[in-house]
């Protein structure tokens, strides 16, 4: 026999993306407290995601919650450059998107919030991802892998073969340069 249960009130999950939405730093702790160690906390955290795919960074950041992103950001095991399931956003994204939508022009106080979100943001491990940007960027979309990584074995595609594990074939694209099909 099947047992339906009911459970009265919000999940934690449900509770921790309205704290991140609301700015309630109050509560967004008390989860943590509750949460039976660092370990799953953090689990907690990084797992939980709005019905849309937006993680609680993104919920904070497209808010501007900067006392909400600075709990999250001192989470040991906390990630912090989840990526969003629809607009495929990174947090940082999400806090520009915010900044966008503060009147213009901007105000010296803004301007400084902004300031100090964005590089609270950067300096907890996005200076990566932007790296990574600006590199796929400067390489017309194209992620390239340093030859550094090659070398140390870190990506072998089929049978050994170094490559970007892609379906070109570059004789057949040199026999259409050369005319033939």
């Amino acid at each position: 026999m099947l047992t339906k249960h009911y459970q009265q009130g919000a999940t934690p999950g449900e509770q921790l993306v309205e704290a991140c939405r609301r700015g309630n730093t109050d509560l967004l702790q008390e989860i943590i407290d509750n949460a039976g160690g660092p370990e799953k906390a953090a689990i907690l955290l990084n797992d939980t995601k709005t019905v849309l795919g937006n993680h609680l960074y993104h919920e904070a950041a497209l808010r501007g919650n900067y006392e909400i992103i600075d709990i999250l950001l001192d989470q040991e095991g906390f990630e912090c450059d989840p990526i969003s399931r629809i607009e495929g956003d990174t947090p940082l994204h999400s806090a520009i998107r915010f900044i966008n939508t503060l009147p213009q022009p901007i105000s010296s106080h803004n301007l400084e919030f902004a300031s100090s979100l964005l590089t609270m943001m950067t300096e907890a491990g996005l200076k990566n991802l932007l790296n990574d940007a600006l590199d796929i960027v400067q390489n017309q979309g194209d992620f390239v892998v340093d030859e550094g990584d090659l070398a140390g074995g870190d990506y072998a595609g089929e049978e050994g073969d170094v490559g970007s594990g892609s379906d070109f074939d570059e004789e057949e694209t040199k026999g259409r340069r050369n005319g033939r099909a």
